[in-house]
């Protein structure tokens, strides 16, 4: 079996990992608007079985391509192997609803642009299928759209990364990990890696300096082959490179001197999975579980992805709803606390929110970010708000605005990947129901 047999699975994994590639150019424009792309619409997967022409397979078909991902975000289980982030059965966290009419009438400009925009237009502008809004505790706001019900779990895309860097404070926090210790010290398979002599901080903030190529135009660019290791589907008999996440991390090489600068790279967070499972002798799925998912009161388990061996995908591959990814932006929105009881280590919520180094964030030029930082695979704006965020590509973001006392959720399926191009319709709008809140703060007082 070639490499091109295999580029369903490879698109998915460049998908989940890209943060800015060639994609970013792409305008909104060139593809099916956000109504006709409706996997509803379309009919895709629909009928038993669907035509030819409306499925949405592995791997003869490209499903996370444009239109077809707006179908495949919600039914990642279907399509590749999954383990399970179990939630405890016996606690749901209830959020109280109290909504909010105005908030899909507030306007706001378009980054760069004089446009004015309503939040309601910009739902179908970044082909929004889901959006969710808590104040003060309630959800002020709730809207699902596209593939997206209530109970569906979402491709959370690299806001996977963000559950990692939580899950490696926590450890932190226990006293369990330190963050000052050398990679190989935790991992000796990975002594002669790049990431060998970077420290747990650096990987957590990704520092490290590796030579690794996300360029999605180069046929031969790392990334290419870090998917067809990851990929779960059975290796050709011809094959003799790495099988796995991990046995693909250990042919990693080192650039320049780590902690200098900031490198979005996705096999950092792949490191840190390996580094909390291999310290607290548990796979990444179960600690999430143990951890985060049964403590939040989530009232669905989460999905994620393994690669052949059963290795769970730590930099993109977790699946889940809106409202428990909401219990989870609020928990960290509320220093660890749940109802009033701490479920959270204080530490590790505060540290992420402490944001990260800005001069070797700078040093990655993301103009839509520009002053902002990133600790522990959180993106911090340094906004007067002071919000932060997890991010994903195709729109993924739970956003937290501390001031506004606001966690805002939303899941999309932007044919672009690169938050580049969403941005400018997106943190805008997130400003702009943040100051209303405000409003009713202040009007409460």
């Amino acid at each position: 079996m070639t490499l091109k047999e295999y580029l369903g699975y490879a698109f998915f994994i460049s998908f989940c990992t890209a943060f800015s590639m060639g994609a970013a150019s792409q305008q909104a424009n060139k593809y099916l608007s956000d109504e006709l792309s409706n996997p509803e619409t379309l009919q895709l997967m629909k009928g038993f079985p669907p035509p030819h022409d409306k499925r949405v397979t592995l791997p003869d078909s490209n499903f996370f391509s444009f239109p077809k991902l707006r179908w495949s975000v919600c039914n990642m289980r279907a399509l590749l192997p999954t383990a399970a982030i179990k939630r405890n059965a016996y606690f749901v966290n209830v959020l109280p609803y109290k909504p909010l009419a105005k908030i899909e009438s507030l306007v706001f400009n378009a980054l760069s642009s004089t446009n004015k925009m309503t939040v309601a237009q910009s739902l179908s502008t970044n082909y929004t299928d889901g959006l969710l809004v808590i104040h003060n505790g309630n959800i002020v706001y709730e809207k699902y759209r596209g593939c997206l019900k209530p109970d569906s779990n979402h491709a959370a895309m690299s806001m996977t990364k963000s559950l990692t860097g939580l899950l490696a404070e926590i450890l932190i926090a226990q006293g369990k990990l330190d963050e000052t210790e050398l990679v190989k010290n935790i991992i000796p398979e990975l002594s002669s890696s790049g990431f060998g002599d970077a420290t747990v901080r650096q990987v957590m903030d990704m520092t490290t300096s590796i030579f690794y190529s996300e360029n999605y135009a180069d046929p031969q660019a790392d990334i290419w082959r870090y998917s067809y290791a990851a990929n779960p589907l059975p290796k050709p008999a011809s094959y003799k490179g790495p099988v796995g996440y991990f046995e693909y991390l250990q042919t990693i090489k080192k650039d320049r001197q780590h902690g200098r600068e900031f490198g979005y790279k996705t096999v950092n967070s792949d490191v840190l999975g390996w580094i909390i499972a291999r310290t607290t002798g548990m796979k990444y799925d179960e600690l999430a579980s143990e951890l985060v998912w049964s403590k939040l009161g989530m009232e669905y388990s989460a999905d994620i992805t393994v690669d052949a061996l059963g290795t769970p995908f730590a930099g993109g591959g977790m699946s889940a709803t809106l409202r428990d990814l909401a219990r989870l932006g609020l928990a960290v929105l509320n220093h660890g606390k749940v109802n009033g009881m701490q479920m959270i280590p204080t530490g590790a919520i505060a540290s992420i929110r402490r944001g990260g180094d800005k001069k070797a964030f700078s040093k990655a030029h993301f103009a839509m970010l520009n002053g902002g930082s990133y600790r522990s695979m959180w993106w911090h704006f340094h906004n007067k708000h002071g919000a932060f965020a997890a991010r994903g590509v195709h729109g993924q973001t739970i956003y937290i605005d501390p001031t506004a006392n606001m966690v805002l959720v939303r899941l999309a399926s932007h044919p672009s990947a690169a938050n580049s191009v969403i941005d400018p319709t997106s943190l805008p709008a997130y400003q702009a129901i943040a100051e209303y809140l405000l409003t009713l703060n202040s009007s409460s007082e």
